[in-house]
C-alpha cells in the first residue's frame, strides 16, 4: 500500500493528572482507531502536561510518567502512536517522544533544540541531545533505543522533529530528509500568541516540501497550568500542499485530525530533486525496523468544515483565547464562579464581557448540557448561566459619577451577570479621619493627592474579596499591561484578585475591542453588545479625584497609543532612553518633541520605581510576544538605577 492515513490530536491535558492526561490520550487514539488513522501524533510531554515546571527534576515524575507510558501503550494495537514524556537517562532528563508500534514500546526520540526563550525554560529541567546518537535503556528486561532515530515500520519511514527543532535555522528535517523519511511527525506544546499559527502552518508547509514528505503537527489545547494557552490547530502537509487543519480554541478535550498522504507522490517528489543528497552509509543503529504496517481503511481526510474558520484577525483571536483561557482556569481551580469589582470603564466591562463570551462560545460548542458537565464542580440550577458564574459590584465613593454607575449597571445587565451597588464612602471618611487623628492633622487633595486617591481603591478590596469568598469564587483583577508598564494601578487595590486575565494586553487595543464587540462582534454566535456604547464614550478615568478637577487615565500619565509604542522600544526592543525618543520623534511627528521627551522620561523612571508591583500582579494570560510578566517573560531587577544616566543623557539631548 503506497497510501496511508496519519493523524494529529490535540490534547487538552493537566500537569501532573497522570489519570486524567493518560484518559484523555487514550480517547484520542480510540477516535483515531474509528477514523481509519493508523499513523498519530500526540502532543509534546502530553502523559505529564508541559507545565510540570521544577517538578521535572523528580525522579519520581519520571518513574509515574514511564508507568503512564506503559499503561497506555498496551492499548494502541494495530496502530504507530508517538506520545511525548520526560526521560530520565544516566541522571539527566530528556524531552522524549515514545514511539509505539501495534502496542509496544519500540524506541524514544530525545528533542535536540531545547526552547529557552521568552516564556519557555527548557533548559533548567532538560539536555539536549546530540546529533546521531543512539544509546539504549533497559525497559522490563528489553534494550530499547533512545536518541536520534529513524523508525522503517513495513517499508515506511518515520522521523521527528519535536517542536522547538522545527523553529530553528538548522531543522533536523534537513537530516532526515536525507535519510529518506516518508513522514515526519512534529509533537508540539506551542503557546498561543496572536498571528502565530500562520508561522506554524508556514514551517509545516516548507517542511513538506523542502523535505519531500508527509508532515504531521499536533499541540496541547486549552489553559494546561494558569498563564498559557494552547489553541489547538494542528496541521497535516503532503509534500508542500495544505491538505488537513484541526480545530482552533476547542473546549472538547481532544481534537483529532486526519489526512490519507500518498507516499508515492512524496518520492517521486524526493526523486525529482536535484539537490536531495541521500545520507549513504549511515549506522544500521540509527534506524529501528519493524515489519508491522498499520492496517489500510483509508482515505480519510478530515473535512475542512469541520476545522475551525482559522480567525486572522487579532479581534477573534483575542476573543477566543481569552473564552477558552477562562473556561479552563474555572474548572481545573474549582472555582465557583467569578466576581469583578465593575467600575464603570473599560477594563473591568472587558473582563465582564470576556466571561460572558466564555459562556457563549463553550455552550455553541458543548450544548448547555456539556457545558454543565464540564464545569460539573459548579452545581448550576436552572437559572441562567450567566447569573451563576458572574457577580459584578460597583462601588461608589463620594468621587464616582452617575455615568460610571449607570455604565457599570448597563453592561452588568447586558452580559447577565449578577449585580450589586455598594456605597463604600463612609468606609473611606472612617479611614481617612482615624489617620488625621493618627498625624495630627487634616489631609488635603494639594499636599496627600496620592494617599486620598489610593484609600479608595483599598477600600473597595475586602468587601470583594469577602462577597467571592462567600461564593467560593475566582476574583478578577481588572489591570491591564499598559498600566503594568507603569504602575498606574493601586496595590491591594484595583489589583486584587487571584487572576488577572488582561494583564498581558495593552490599553489601546482593549479600547479598541470593546469597540469592536459593540459594532461588529461575531455574528452569530457573539453578535454585537451595542451596550458597550456606554463604556466607549468615556474617556478613561480611574475616578479618585474630586470631580471638578476631570480627572483621566491619559491626563495623569500620557495618551495611550504613546505608551504603548515606548513600551514596546523600550521593553520589547531594549532600547535607552534617548534612542526612544528619537525613533518616536520620527514615528509620531504629531507630537511636540518636548513633549514626547516627557513622555519617554516618565516612562523609564515609572517603569523602573514599578517593578515590585509587577512581580505582586495575580497570574495572567499570555497573548502575545510583549507580555511583562516577570515570572515567565520579561525580567528586571526590583532595585536599579532607574536609567538616571540615560535620562540625563536624553536631558541634554
Amino acid at each position: 500500500m503506497n497510501r496511508l492515513v496519519a493523524g494529529a490530536a490535540a490534547l487538552n491535558q493537566t500537569p501532573l493528572d497522570w489519570t486524567g492526561n493518560r484518559r484523555r490520550a487514550l480517547a484520542a487514539v480510540s477516535e483515531a482507531r474509528e477514523l481509519g488513522i493508523g499513523w498519530l501524533c500526540l502532543p509534546e510531554l502530553a502523559l505529564t502536561g508541559y507545565g510540570c515546571e521544577d517538578f521535572f527534576l523528580s525522579p519520581e515524575v519520571g518513574e509515574r510518567a514511564l508507568a503512564s507510558l506503559r499503561e497506555l501503550a498496551p492499548e494502541c494495537g494495530g496502530l504507530v502512536v508517538a506520545v511525548g514524556l520526560p526521560l530520565w537517562y544516566e541522571g539527566s532528563v530528556y524531552n522524549v517522544v515514545a514511539v509505539i508500534v501495534d502496542g509496544a514500546i519500540e524506541g524514544f526520540v530525545a528533542k535536540q533544540n531545547l526552547a529557552g526563550d521568552g516564556l519557555h525554560y527548557e533548559p533548567r529541567w532538560f539536555k539536549p541531545w546530540p546529533e546521531g546518537r543512539i544509546e539504549r535503556i533497559d525497559l522490563d528486561g528489553r534494550e530499547v533505543p533512545l536518541g536520534d532515530l529513524v523508525f522503517d515500520l513495513g517499508g515506511v519511514r518515520l522521523g521527528f522533529e519535536i517542536c522547538e527543532d522545527a523553529w530553528v535555522a538548522d531543522r533536523p528535517g534537513t537530516r532526515l530528509a536525507r535519510r529518506g523519511v516518508d513522514l515526519i511527525f512534529n509533537p508540539s506544546a506551542s503557546h498561543f500568541a496572536f498571528g502565530k499559527q500562520r508561522v506554524r502552518e508556514r514551517f509545516v508547509l516548507e517542511g513538506s516540501r523542502a523535505f519531500a514528505c508527509g508532515y504531521v503537527y499536533a499541540n496541547l489545547l486549552g489553559n494546561e497550568a494558569g498563564r498559557i494557552i494552547y489553541d489547538g490547530g494542528t496541521v497535516i502537509a503532503c509534500g508542500g500542499e495544505y491538505v488537513a487543519e484541526g480545530k482552533r480554541f476547542s473546549f472538547q478535550d481532544h481534537v483529532v485530525t486526519a489526512a490519507t498522504i500518498d507516499l508515492n507522490r512524496t518520492r517521486l517528489q524526493r526523486a525529482r530533486q536535484v539537490s536531495h543528497r541521500p545520507l549513504v552509509g549511515e549506522p544500521d543503529e540509527l534506524t529501528v525496523r519493524r515489519g508491522f504496517l498499520p492496517e489500510w481503511r483509508g482515505p480519510y481526510t478530515t473535512p475542512l468544515s469541520e476545522a475551525s474558520d482559522a480567525p486572522d484577525r487579532k479581534e477573534e483571536e483575542f476573543t477566543r483565547a481569552m473564552a477558552l483561557g477562562l473556561f479552563d482556569y474555572l474548572r481545573k481551580s474549582y472555582s465557583g464562579g467569578f466576581v469583578v469589582s465593575l467600575s464603570g470603564g473599560a477594563d473591568s466591562a472587558a473582563v465582564s464581557v470576556l466571561v460572558k463570551l466564555m459562556v457563549d462560545l463553550a455552550v455553541e460548542e458543548l450544548g448547555e448540557e456539556g457545558f454543565r458537565r464540564k464545569q460539573g464542580h459548579l452545581r448550576l440550577q436552572g437559572r441562567p448561566i450567566m447569573e451563576q458564574i458572574l457577580s459584578c459590584v460597583y462601588q461608589s465613593t463620594r468621587n464616582s459619577s452617575e455615568t460610571t454607575r449607570h455604565a457599570a449597571e448597563t453592561v452588568a445587565r447586558a452580559v447577565g451577570a449578577d449585580y450589586q451597588e455598594w456605597d463604600v464612602d463612609a468606609l473611606v471618611q472612617g479611614y481617612r479621619s482615624m489617620v488625621e487623628a493618627g498625624i495630627g492633622r487634616e489631609l488635603a487633595w494639594e499636599t496627600d493627592d496620592i494617599p486620598l486617591q489610593n484609600i479608595q481603591a483599598r477600600v473597595r478590596a475586602p468587601g470583594v474579596w469577602m462577597l467571592t469568598n462567600i461564593r467560593n469564587a475566582l476574583l478578577l483583577a481588572t489591570s491591564n499591561r499598559s498600566e503594568a508598564a507603569v504602575g498606574y494601578a493601586t496595590m491591594d487595590g484595583d489589583t486584587s484578585g487571584g487572576l488577572s486575565p488582561i494583564a498581558g494586553i495593552d490599553k489601546a487595543f482593549l479600547r479598541h475591542w470593546l469597540r469592536w464587540m459593540e459594532t461588529e462582534g461575531l455574528p452569530p454566535v457573539l453578535p454585537a453588545i451595542p451596550e458597550l456604547r456606554v463604556i466607549n464614550v468615556q474617556a478613561p478615568t480611574a475616578e479618585l479625584r474630586p470631580s471638578e478637577e476631570g480627572q483621566t487615565d491619559e491626563s495623569d500619565l500620557m495618551p495611550y497609543p504613546i505608551l504603548d509604542a515606548i513600551e514596546k522600544h523600550a521593553i520589547r526592543d531594549k532600547k535607552l532612553p534617548l534612542e526612544v525618543w528619537e525613533i518616536m520623534c520620527e514615528t509620531h511627528p504629531g507630537h511636540p518633541r518636548e513633549s514626547m521627551r516627557a513622555w519617554v522620561i516618565k516612562f523609564f523612571w515609572l517603569w523602573s520605581r514599578n517593578q515590585w508591583k509587577r512581580e505582586r500582579y495575580a497570574p495572567c494570560f499570555h497573548v502575545d510576544d510583549k507580555n511583562l510578566d516577570p515570572k515567565t517573560w520579561c525580567r528586571f531587577p526590583i532595585l536599579s538605577s532607574s536609567f538616571r544616566d540615560e535620562i540625563a543623557e536624553l536631558e541634554r539631548a
